[in-house]
């Protein structure tokens, strides 16, 4: 018989609890991609719309080990979040600002190009499709 989760952690000591929750919290701290994009609930067909590539560049965007930054910036974008890179020092951590405007061009809003995409029905045509993996 299944047994519901407040039952279970009703009979855990709170030390477990204790560590249940720093466990939680570590990987809330770090996730690939696609991690972060289902736990967003966003499909990679819906990212695909929003950078207006394919599905499948979306796919392999999520299995590499190496980008761009300004690719990483866009696909973290596109979902609604803001890339910033820090560096750990034995001294403190530096956030390291070089990358807020990558190759000077300005940053682009997503989610309001989005909602504005939606807002205009009837369009022709639609945006070029380009590989999300190339500046």
């Amino acid at each position: 018989m299944a047994r519901k989760l407040s039952g279970l952690e009703a009979e855990m000591s709170p030390e477990s609890l204790a560590r249940r929750d720093e466990k939680l919290a570590r990987l809330r701290e770090e996730m690939a991609l696609n991690e972060l994009r289902t736990a967003l609930a966003i499909t990679q067909e819906h990212l695909a719309k929003i950078l207006h590539v394919r599905q499948a560049a979306i796919s392999k965007l999520e299995r590499r080990a190496d980008m761009y930054v300004s690719t990483l910036a866009d696909f973290i974008r596109a979902m609604g979040g803001e890339l910033e890179i820090v560096a750990h020092f034995p001294q403190g951590r530096v956030r390291i600002s070089q990358f807020q405007d990558v190759k000077g061009r300005p940053t682009r809003d997503y989610a309001t190009e989005e909602r504005d995409a939606k807002a205009v029905s009837g369009r022709a045509g639609g945006a070029p499709v380009r590989d999300v993996g190339r500046p």
